[in-house]
């Protein structure tokens, strides 16, 4: 049976205090006398639908919260207005306060849909293979991690994993918003949601939905439009205690005007034009449209943001400090050179694959990647300890081993003289040592090449106003000098042989002088991104560790995602002072004209009102300027 679309009741009210409005507007002013009679009955409906549901709204923040809102306030100076013999004016306001209400609230529900846009991505079913080597169609949800799933062409990944059988290509403009489809073989990490545009694959399952990258993107992005900027918190602050301040204003503007010898009724009139014109709606409602409007485009290009402060910090940030390796390189290194001081380059390379094996390090990969592609199996290391920014230690049949930087030949009192591998390391790629207690055994240089985004992301950075670039990288001076070179980073500005802690301690320092940004891969680089007014993780689909420690998530690896982000923070910066000082400047004219020039409560209305609705389109539109769209992604 098909399900009954849900009723809108706040659109349904809005239409029925519209309708009350027209006939109470034609009653008013008929075109015979037969319609005069419609004039009551309009008013009653006005007040009916657009009166009640505001008078509940106002009585339940009273009651529950102790909150005098905007609601009480538009209640009050309707009620005076009839107090006074203007009911129509106070249908007036009741009916464009409606509208206005309406009219924000799904406006603003645009920004909000992004949840629901992801949750449409998920698939409901998936083929999971028996024990037996069936296929069976079962729930998404029902999925175990160690499940194998069957990807047909076309359909939808159910949730994370990791291909065990067959290739083809994979359609991640959904979760990453890379354009191209990403080849994908056995060993390749997969998300929930994405499309396999070709061949038949098998995929074992990692995540369960529960815990799936879409999972952690609905979850952040549902915190990041709750927690509230700071911009954000200061209106809401205002907005409450302004209120309080408009309705005693209000009754002292009564006083005066009686005292003064006005009739009661005018006195209250002019209390009620008041009321409306002092109004905070604009104020209040003017940051949380533009914050809210920025943080959905940015998820649409694969930017999730933790919040309105992380958005309104990085557009006051004029320093970033990147991570090298993995960040602004693409982490793809190869080895280039190899130097096995007993001969036994086979060997050697055998026990290094083995240690690397249990390091997710982009060398350790390189390393793998040789390995293989020479036909060698890795040796059986066992007991193994990261040594975060130096290396790696285990042990093997023989005994401790370790691979490792400079940093941890030092530390194991190992001596680097020999001839041949000063060589490999007077090069401007990386070393990698692998030794036994103070023995070296051998080194590969392995090289990094830059992102092809990396250039043109940090001449747009620079474009912006950003006022430095520096790039930090546990690697040796040479190499970290040869990648600066080609992104265009000056030399001083260029850290290496930089460890862990010496990242933190450098962030601290540079944010001593400035709002900093720290870019890293999420994982080695923890410490830091916690560390700077703003962590960005970058390339941070998957990696819980990212997710985590940063304020800013770039789920794919395009850095230009990075500066567009940088800009539509600033933009939405702007945005928010432009409704500020429209909302400021608009009240002030409009309480000016209700104290002194006689302003009626009609056109009072329609400026507190319109102004209101201006805020809220000027905010929407940054829903239009989202990080750089990919381009549409099959449908499964």
């Amino acid at each position: 049976m098909k399900r009954l679309p849900s009723i809108d009741l706040s659109l349904v009210l809005s239409l029925a205090t519209v309708l009350g409005m027209a006939m109470a507007t034609i009653g008013k002013w008929p075109l015979n006398d037969a319609l005069g009679v419609l004039e009551l009955p309009g008013l009653v409906l006005v007040y009916a639908a657009g009166g009640l549901p505001t008078a509940w709204r106002a009585l339940a923040a009273l009651w529950r919260e102790r909150v005098l809102d905007i609601d009480l306030l538009m209640i009050v100076a309707a009620i005076a207005a009839a107090i006074v013999g203007a009911p129509f004016e106070g249908a007036v306001l009741l009916t464009l306060f409606s509208i206005s209400t309406t009219l924000e609230d799904r406006a603003l529900g645009r920004a909000r849909r992004a949840i629901e846009a992801l949750m449409a991505l998920r698939p409901e079913t998936a083929l999971r293979k028996t024990p037996g080597g069936a296929i069976e169609e079962i729930a998404a949800s029902a999925l175990a991690i160690g499940d194998v799933v069957v990807l047909r062409p076309g359909a939808r990944v159910p949730t994370d994993g990791v291909i065990v059988a067959g290739r083809g290509g994979i359609d991640e403009a959904n979760i990453t918003g890379e354009s191209m489809p990403v080849s994908k073989e056995v060993g390749a990490q997969v998300f929930e949601a994405t499309v396999n545009l070709d061949g038949i694959m098998d995929m074992a399952v990692t995540r369960t939905v529960g815990d799936s990258t879409i999972a952690r993107m609905i979850r952040l992005v549902t915190e990041a439009q709750a927690a509230r900027a700071p911009s954000e918190r200061f209106s809401e602050w205002f907005g409450q205690r302004y209120t309080i301040a408009v309705l005693a204003g209000a009754a002292v503007a009564f006083a005066i005007f009686y005292i003064l010898g006005r009739d009661w009724e005018i006195a209250l009139y002019r209390a009620a034009t008041l009321l409306v014109a002092a109004s905070p709606c604009a104020i209040v409602i003017s940051v949380p449209a533009a914050i809210l409007s920025a943080l959905s485009a940015a998820a649409r290009g694969g930017v999730l943001f933790k919040g309105g402060g992380a958005l309104e910090t990085l557009a006051t940030v004029d320093t970033f400090a990147f991570d090298k390796t993995g960040t602004l390189t693409t982490g793809r290194a190869e080895v280039t050179g190899m130097v096995a001081l007993n001969g036994d380059e086979d060997g050697f390379l055998s026990l290094l694959a083995g240690i690397e094996a249990h390091s997710e390090h982009h060398l350790a990969a390189a390393v793998r990647r040789e390995a293989a592609a020479r036909g060698l199996d890795a040796a059986n290391v066992v007991d193994v300890t990261a040594r975060p920014g130096i290396g790696i230690e285990g042990v093997d049949a023989r005994g401790p081993v370790w691979a490792g930087n400079a940093y941890l030949v030092e530390e194991m009192n190992a001596s680097i003289e020999h001839p041949a591998l000063q060589a490999l390391a007077d090069g401007a790629n990386t070393v990698v040592y692998l030794g036994r207690g103070a023995t070296v055994l051998g080194a590969v240089s392995v090289a990094d090449e830059a992102r092809a985004s990396s250039a043109s992301a940090l001449a747009a950075l620079r474009d912006s106003g950003v006022r430095r670039i520096v790039m930090m990288t546990g690697d040796r001076q040479p190499v970290a000098l040869r990648i600066g070179r080609e992104l265009g980073i000056e030399p001083d500005e260029i850290l290496a042989g930089m460890l862990p802690q010496d990242k933190v301690r450098e962030v601290g320092e540079l944010a001593a002088t400035g709002k900093i940004a720290f870019v890293g891969d999420g994982v080695n680089d923890a410490a830091a991104l916690a560390r700077a007014d703003v962590g960005i993780a970058m390339g941070a689909a998957g990696s819980e560790v990212a997710l985590q420690a940063a304020d800013v998530a770039l789920l794919s690896e395009d850095m230009e995602r990075l500066a567009d982000a940088h800009r539509l923070s600033r933009r939405a910066s702007r945005i928010i002072r432009q409704n500020l000082t429209f909302a400021i400047g608009a009240m002030v004219v409009l309480v000016f004209g209700g104290l002194f020039l006689d302003l009626p409560l009609p056109l009072a209305v329609i400026g507190h009102e319109g102004g209101t609705v201006l805020v809220v389109l000027n905010g929407l539109r940054l829903l239009s300027d989202p990080i750089r769209q990919p381009k549409a992604s099959v449908a499964g």
